[in-house]
């Protein structure tokens, strides 16, 4: 078949390629474009992946030293959904908590709980005791399944809320229920039979936003099962675009190393679900260590890495100081923040068989997005990429709603079945975020005439550090906790390895001081420590305002970064 333009590709895919066919389809009074003929829930993938994983029999799941089968991870998530039934009583609807560190546990939690209709809630294992109370209170969930470090954290909750927790791996004996325990014990190894609503609530991820508690975003069965075939789908696009040579080997079996943590939609979506479907390998890391997972990628024959961009920097110099090039490696992804510009052709030197890639997305659009990979990428990397085709639309927008021409700044707004259905128990936030199907991503961006688009800066106040979204007034909350403080205002600073670190400017009570070792003792416990400042301004006159008499955190911050002296 001749080359095709990218446009042309997904016109014949979508055309003739049943599995991708698209229609029209109202989903709360709205219609979008969404595929047709895929399966209808997150649980479904686990079946739909069958054959392209050896009809179960090849290796699917690998954690240090353990490893499963495709066939024995299923009966693991089936065993577990019976479990969860019948001993807890859990029915459809019934919102269950995860929190741990990167378990095969927590992959099989995620598909048993959504196999009988549960709601998976994720909680970030960075939280801190405070951090938990306020998602758990949010989600309403009682069931909560967590390890060693998680399980001291919500111990002392269990009462007050009511709790029920089960213990996960280094938590196992320290509470009534114990995962293995349940797992084991099922009397039923086949699939559930449940009757579950493609638009039917899947998960409750929680995202820092501008309000200073994170926001709890509701993804439907729908919404993430979209996302994942409009991932697959550039599986098949690709060889039409840059066909493969005529005496070219057929490509390797999908492998991919998940590195970020799987309470985020870059490792769990993108990764864990698209490798149902796509018939991939998965590696959990314990812990991230570049040259562990160098050494993981060389003998484990990886193809996919995905993660944020201090990782593949962190990847980078590891390979070089090891000599290695990892040449099973063919995509070498980044997600969460953006990856500087000066890096993407230091990647693609390094990694020649790697297509060095971008990636733009949200909780709320369940990482589907913006991206790009290779000679588009080398070409534009500041750029954040193309839209991914075929479901979603894109607007560039002003304050007033409507849609700049091509070249002007606005916010970037985003629709497709995707979409979040709302954040929980923000009526406000959701009419705010979702207009008539459209998601307003409070990110500012320029659309050229090819389709790039360019992402300038944040409307929100968030601070990105390493992959993890943190909002500034969920900081300046815990600052004004101390007796001292009288206002504080939160600002990113510049980190060569993170992308961006939490800088604080506070003004003190006269006659008062205040050392950042000082404040890092009193924030411990309130705040988890990647939301720490790591540079700590201190004054005791008024913090700068602007006409309005609002604190002028613009102002602020540049003086701050241009006096770096005077941090405490």
């Amino acid at each position: 078949m001749a080359e095709m333009t990218p446009e042309e590709a997904v016109r014949h895919v979508v055309g003739t390629d049943p599995t991708f066919a698209v229609h029209d389809v109202q989903i709360r009074g709205t219609t979008f474009k969404a595929f047709k003929n895929i399966p209808p829930t997150v649980p479904a993938l686990l079946s739909a992946g069958w054959a392209r994983h050896g009809d179960g029999q090849l290796e699917y799941l690998a954690y240090e030293g353990e490893s499963y089968t495709y066939a024995e991870f299923a009966e693991a998530v089936h065993r577990l959904a019976h479990a969860l039934q019948d001993e807890l009583g859990l029915t459809k609807g019934s919102r269950v908590a995860i929190a741990t560190r990167n378990y095969p546990e927590l992959l099989m939690l995620i598909l048993a709980i959504s196999s009988f209709g549960g709601v998976v809630v994720f909680l970030n294992a960075w939280w801190t005791t405070e951090e938990l109370d306020y998602a758990l209170r949010d989600s309403e969930a009682k069931t909560v399944f967590a390890d060693g470090p998680r399980m001291a954290n919500l111990m002392p909750l269990q009462s007050e809320l009511g709790l029920t927790l089960i213990g996960v791996r280094d938590a196992e004996g320290q509470t009534a229920q114990d995962f293995s325990k349940l797992r084991d014990g099922a009397l039923s190894s086949e699939a559930p039979k449940a009757a579950i609503d493609a638009d039917d609530d899947f998960a409750i991820m929680y995202s820092s936003g501008t309000t200073g508690h994170p926001k709890g975003v509701v993804q439907t069965h729908r919404s993430a099962v979209n996302a994942v075939f409009s991932w697959l789908m550039q599986s098949v696009v690709a060889p039409l675009v840059t066909p493969p040579e005529p005496d070219a080997p057929e490509p390797p079996r999908p492998s991919a190393l998940v590195v970020t943590p799987l309470f985020h939609v870059t490792a769990t979506h993108p990764l864990f679900l698209l490798s149902l479907p796509a018939g991939s390998k998965i590696t959990l890391m314990r812990k991230w260590d570049a040259e562990v997972a160098v050494r993981l990628i060389r003998d484990n024959a990886i193809t996919r890495f995905l993660g944020v961009p201090t990782q593949s920097a962190e990847l980078m110099e590891a390979a070089l100081s090891m000599g290695e090039t990892l040449p099973s490696m063919d995509y070498l992804g980044s997600g969460g923040a953006k990856r500087p510009g000066a890096q993407v052709a230091q990647l693609a030197e390094v990694f020649p068989n790697a297509g060095v890639a971008t990636g733009w997305g949200m909780t709320e659009t369940n990482a589907l997005g913006i991206g790009m990979v290779g000679d588009d990428y080398k070409a534009r990397p500041e750029s954040a990429g193309k839209l991914h085709p075929p479901l979603q639309e894109l607007k560039i927008l002003d304050d007033t709603g409507r849609e700049v021409p091509l070249g002007e700044l606005g916010e970037i707004t985003v629709k497709s079945p995707a979409n979040m259905r709302c954040y929980l128990n923000q009526p406000e936030a959701t009419a705010e975020t979702l207009q008539d199907g459209w998601l307003r991503t409070g990110d500012l961006g320029v659309l050229d005439a090819e389709g790039f688009v360019t992402i300038v800066d944040r409307k929100k106040n968030i601070i990105i550090r390493g992959g993890e979204n943190i909002a500034c007034l969920d900081v300046e909350g815990a600052l004004h906790r101390h007796p001292d403080v009288l206002e504080a205002v939160v600002f990113s600073v510049p980190d060569a390895r993170l992308g961006e670190t939490v800088g604080a400017t506070v003004q003190l009570r006269e006659g008062t001081s205040v050392t950042r070792a000082d404040m890092d003792a009193f924030l411990d416990g309130h705040l988890a420590k990647f939301k720490t400042p790591t540079h700590l301004w201190v004054q005791h006159g008024p913090l700068t305002r602007g006409a309005t008499d609002k604190i002028d955190r613009r102002a602020i911050r540049t003086a701050c970064l241009g006096n770096q002296e005077a941090q405490v």
